[in-house]
C-alpha cells in the first residue's frame, strides 16, 4: 500500500496520459504512439528519471501499448473490408526484419539517437499535417523491389521510435495513390506487426536501467501499460464520437501545431 501511495502522482500521470491518447486518437486518427512516446518521454524526467533512459522506456512502453489497441483498431476495420491482405502478405516479412533490427538497436543504443529521430520524425509528419497534399505523387505502389525497401523501412524506424503503423504506412500508401480508407485498416495491421515482434525483444533483451520508474521489466514499464491500455481503448470511442461534433479539421492542425513544438523540444534537448 505505502508503495502505491508513495508513486500515486506517477500512476495518474499514466492514467491521464491513456486518456489524452486515446481520445487524440478516435478525435483525429492519429496513432497512439505518436502521442505517448514525447509524453513519456517528459514525464519520466520529471519523475528523476535520465532523458536517456527515459527514451527507451517510453520507445519501448509505447510498443507495448499498441499490441491490443492495435488488435481492436485491425478488426474494426476488417469488418469494413478495409484491410489489404494481399498487400500485408507481401510486406509482413519485410516489417519483421525491420522491427527486428530496429528494436535490437534500442536496446544497445544512445537515448539522445532515438529522441533525435523520433524529433525529426514527429516534425514531418506535423508538416504533413498542415501542408501535405491530397494528391497522389506516384500513379501506383511500386514493384515488389520497392514496396521491400517501404516494409523494411516502416518496422525499422517505427520499432526505433516507438509507434505503429499509420504515421509511416499511411502516407507512403496514399502517396502511391492508394485509397486512403484502406490505408488506413491496413496500417491498423501493420501496427500489429510491429508492435507485438518489437514489444517482446525490448521486454525480453533490453536491460533495465538503473534510474528506471517502478515496474520496468526490461525496458517496458507494466505500470504504464497496464495504466494506459484500457483507459486508450475506452476513450478513443468516445474521442471518434466528439469528432462528430467539432471540426476534427482545425483540430487536427492545432495537434500538428502541438507535435511540431514537441518534435523541436525533444530535438533542442539533445543539442542545446
Amino acid at each position: 500500500m505505502d508503495l502505491i501511495l508513495t508513486n500515486l502522482p506517477t500512476i495518474a500521470a499514466l492514467i491521464a496520459t491513456g486518456v489524452v491518447a486515446g481520445l487524440l486518437a478516435g478525435l483525429l486518427g492519429v496513432g497512439g504512439g505518436i502521442v505517448i512516446v514525447p509524453i513519456l518521454y517528459f514525464l519520466f524526467q520529471a519523475f528523476g528519471v535520465s532523458p536517456d533512459s527515459a527514451m527507451v522506456i517510453a520507445t519501448a512502453t509505447s510498443l507495448a501499448t499498441i499490441v491490443p489497441t492495435s488488435v481492436t483498431s485491425m478488426r474494426a476495420h476488417h469488418k469494413k473490408g478495409n484491410v489489404d491482405f494481399a498487400l500485408l502478405k507481401l510486406w509482413s516479412g519485410f516489417i519483421v526484419v525491420g522491427v527486428l533490427v530496429g528494436s535490437y538497436l534500442v536496446t544497445k543504443v544512445d537515448g539522445q539517437w532515438l529522441s533525435i529521430l523520433f524529433g525529426i520524425i514527429a516534425t514531418l509528419s506535423a508538416l504533413n499535417m498542415l501542408f501535405g497534399s491530397k494528391t497522389a505523387v506516384f500513379n501506383d505502389l511500386p514493384n515488389k523491389a520497392g514496396q521491400a525497401g517501404m516494409g523494411t523501412s516502416v518496422g525499422l524506424f517505427s520499432s526505433l521510435v516507438g509507434i505503429g503503423g499509420g504515421t509511416l504506412t499511411v502516407p507512403m500508401l496514399t502517396f502511391c495513390n492508394y485509397p486512403a480508407h484502406k490505408a488506413v485498416g491496413t496500417a491498423a495491421a501493420v501496427g500489429l506487426l510491429i508492435s507485438l515482434p518489437a514489444a517482446i525483444t525490448m521486454l525480453v533483451v533490453g536491460v533495465t536501467p538503473a534510474d528506471a520508474p517502478i515496474g520496468t521489466f526490461g525496458l517496458v514499464n507494466l505500470v504504464g501499460f497496464v495504466c494506459i491500455v484500457p483507459l486508450t481503448v475506452l476513450f478513443a470511442p468516445i474521442g471518434a464520437n466528439l469528432a462528430h461534433n467539432m471540426d476534427a479539421a482545425k483540430l487536427k492542425k492545432v495537434f500538428a501545431v502541438v507535435l511540431m513544438i514537441t518534435g523541436i523540444r525533444m530535438l533542442s534537448q539533445v543539442f542545446l
